[in-house]
């Protein structure tokens, strides 16, 4: 692991707490510091309290799904750079342009390994790092 994920906030939300606490648990590990939501409405409200560096977002949950609470995070001015990064069981390539739509960064495929939530979050951390960097 190149890149160091020390300090880095990363929420998940997913309504599936298997998926939370593996997670969680990887992610805590590397020295994240971890926030979880079981729905998009949570999610929205722990937003503003924890102001993550990286959102991962399950898209099949109840009341808000995926692409909705997606939609609502870039809509908002303080959290549209914020990446987010679609969680699906399906690896199809029509979720895969719908969560690009709403302005999804990456995409995951549940279940996930360790290597692959790394590798997505390596991604997000060093596009970040190129962006921040002035010129």
């Amino acid at each position: 692991m190149s890149v160091n994920f020390e300090a880095l906030k990363v929420m998940i939300v997913d309504d599936s707490n298997t998926i939370r606490r593996t997670a969680e648990t990887i992610l805590s590990k590397a020295g994240c510091e971890v926030v979880t939501a079981i729905d998009g409405f949570d999610s929205l409200a722990k937003i503003v309290d924890v102001a993550p560096d990286v959102i991962f977002v399950d898209i099949m949950m109840p009341r808000l799904d995926g692409y909705q609470t997606c939609a609502l995070i870039k809509n908002n001015n303080e959290f549209k750079h914020t990446p987010v990064i679609m969680l699906s069981s399906k690896d199809g390539l029509f979720d895969k342009a719908k969560g690009r739509i709403v302005g999804a960064d990456e995409y995951l495929t549940k279940p996930f390994s360790k290597n692959e939530l790394f590798e997505v979050l390596e991604k997000i951390v060093a596009t970040k790092v190129t962006e921040d960097t002035p010129v």
